[in-house]
């Protein structure tokens, strides 16, 4: 398919406000460019037209924050996780739930992070000792490949278990824009593979990424004037709409 100029402009404005919410948040950007491009393209096309700014805003999120190294040790079991997840997270939501494993698997994911946000505004979010970290990040990636493989979006159970590791809003930024990039790889990896990537789709997939990392950039300022208590607010609330949207779409 090849756009008309209104289409590329209306795909150029999606991106720069998926990546002004990713720049804030921290997550967001396949939420919202996934809702915004599917009211003018199919499903499928509009996902593999996120492959391309994600990894890219993904790497830039990763490399901010002076934390790479640490974090990198700090996460690999969940960054193992998230590929293996990723690579049989297909088979097994189709296996529990048959033809409408996508749907099915969106609106769980959606209900829980609701329900996720709304406990944390209460009060009430777990913390993690040191050693129980090592052990639940390897399954807290494993599902949230799960989730992406068969959604797109891979921000469950991964963002909640890294916000309950205690790390400032920098820390969480850089760890979130790691797993995600470890997720968008696997993901483009199973798509090759299932040979549901284009040419002309990945060309215009690049298109994005300036729009996307303009809006980041612009998003992660917004951020850095905001107070710790203010920013916890606004990652928490933009949780649950990203679990409303999952679940009522």
């Amino acid at each position: 398919m090849i756009p008309s100029p209104e289409l590329l402009l209306y795909s150029a404005a999606v991106f720069l406000l998926a990546g002004l919410v990713k720049g804030v948040l921290g997550l967001g950007l396949p939420t919202v460019v996934i809702a915004l491009l599917a009211l003018a393209l199919p499903p499928a096309q509009a996902a593999a037209l996120l492959l391309v700014p994600s990894f890219v805003t993904n790497v830039a999120q990763g490399a901010v924050g002076g934390h790479l190294v640490h974090l990198s040790r700090r996460l690999w079991p969940a960054a193992l996780g998230l590929v293996l997840g990723t690579a049989s997270g297909g088979w097994l939501a189709a296996a529990a739930f048959g033809p409408e494993a996508g749907a099915a698997t969106r609106t769980a994911l959606g209900l829980t992070l609701v329900v996720y946000a709304a406990t944390a505004l209460a009060g009430r979010v777990p913390a993690f000792a040191p050693g129980a970290e090592r052990l639940l990040g390897g399954p807290a990636g494993f599902l949230s490949g799960v989730m992406g493989a068969s959604c797109g979006v891979f921000v469950f159970p991964i963002a909640p278990f890294l916000q309950a590791l205690g790390l400032g809003r920098s820390e969480l930024s850089q760890a979130l824009g790691l797993a995600f990039t470890v997720a968008t790889l696997a993901l483009a990896g199973s798509l090759a593979r299932a040979e549901q990537l284009g040419p002309g789709d990945l060309l215009w997939s690049a298109a994005g990424v300036l729009p996307a990392l303009a809006g980041m950039a612009l998003g992660m300022r917004l951020r850095d004037r905001l107070q710790p208590r203010v920013f916890r607010l606004v990652f928490l609330l933009g949780l649950a709409a990203v679990g409303l949207h999952l679940a009522l779409a």
